[in-house]
């Protein structure tokens, strides 16, 4: 049995990927329409960014194999993204609109 990935677990992989103490990369795969894959240290993150804007994470899955996805996460009234401050969205947003 796996377990289940909280948005606050993912919320701090990117907080910590912000504040630039953990590296972001954007996957060269290409995602679906208005997704895009990120690699933060071995986190596997798919995140809705469209217009130069993260709006939510759709999927997180770490390096032990834990997964966590948007529809549970939402279940709880939260998403990863929703947990960061504006700073913080703003300094990810600056990172996948430089790399994507």
């Amino acid at each position: 049995m796996s377990e289940f990935l909280s948005a606050r677990e993912v919320c701090q992989r990117l907080r910590d990927a912000a504040l630039g103490v953990l590296a972001l990369q954007v996957s060269a795969a290409p995602a679906e329409a208005g997704l895009i894959a990120v690699d933060i240290e071995g986190w596997h993150l798919l995140l809705d960014f469209e217009g130069k804007r993260l709006h939510h994470c759709e999927f997180a899955r770490d390096d032990n194999g834990h997964e966590g996805a948007l529809d549970t996460w939402q279940r709880y009234g939260t998403d990863p993204v929703s947990l960061l401050s504006t700073w913080e969205l703003a300094q990810i947003e600056n990172l996948l609109t430089e790399r994507g």
